[in-house]
């Protein structure tokens, strides 16, 4: 029976992730509070709502983001890394905002645009112009690293919100045009996603130590990993609910 394995958020765009035992899904809506913030760098170019990836700080450029945990506590969110003190702000309150940038410089390659605000729009600011949930698949991280010569990957590199498990490798990509039901919600899958160099670094260490896009490319012809999908009917999700189609 295919399983929901795990569900993760990233409070702050591109900076730590959260394991979640459950979460209440809505209709149109990403999950809960998954990059509700981001912090944009000097060369932003901002409009209301929705932004792309290129103007915020993201694993990409900065591999060592990688490696950064969080947790989110009403309005406040602790971010921990293995080579930084741990760290509480709320990043609505414009007085948090130095404490911030300060921890995140030396996390930056030299060279890169320096972070200079906090951005929050009503949508989650996701990699895709539209509210949507990622899903990523065990079975998939464990035949790219087996593939590649190695453990198997860790779904975290891949900054999925629902993992699952008991299907076959990539058998995702089958599932888009279709409609799952996990736990009480109802998923349509819209598209692939397509990696970026994110994906490279370890996020225990935000050290780049795997070659998954060129790995990727020259496995199975294309860098994609993981599927979009949609709410298109809420409900609570439990780790350990089925997925049924």
């Amino acid at each position: 029976m295919t399983r929901l394995a795990a569900i993760c958020r990233h409070p702050v765009k591109g900076i730590g992730r959260e394991a979640l035992a459950a979460v209440t899904l809505s209709a149109g809506q990403g999950l809960p509070f998954d990059r509700h913030w981001a912090v944009a760098h000097e060369g932003a170019r901002l409009v209301p709502g929705w932004n792309a990836c290129n103007n915020f700080l993201r694993g990409a450029k900065a591999p060592s983001l990688m490696a950064v945990e969080a947790a989110l506590d009403g309005d406040s969110v602790t971010l921990r890394h293995p080579d930084r003190p741990v760290l509480t702000i709320r990043p609505d309150d414009a007085a948090d905002l130095p404490r911030l940038l300060d921890w995140l410089e030396p996390l930056l390659p030299p060279g890169r645009a320096l972070p200079v605000g906090i951005a929050r729009a009503e949508v989650a600011m996701t990699d895709s112009d539209y509210p949507s949930v990622s899903i990523i698949s065990l079975a998939s991280c464990r035949e790219l690293g087996e593939r590649m010569g190695l453990p198997p990957l860790d779904p975290r590199r891949f900054r999925g919100n629902l993992v699952i498990d008991e299907i076959a490798a990539f058998a995702e990509f089958d599932w888009v045009g279709k409609r799952l039901q996990v736990g009480e919600a109802v998923l349509e899958v819209v598209e692939r996603i397509g990696r970026c160099r994110a994906t490279m670094a370890s996020p225990d260490t935000g050290v780049v130590d795997a070659d998954t896009l060129g790995a990727l490319q020259s496995l199975y012809r294309h860098q994609d990993f993981g599927v979009f999908a949609r709410v298109v009917a809420g409900g609570r999700v439990r780790q350990g609910d089925a997925v049924t189609r």
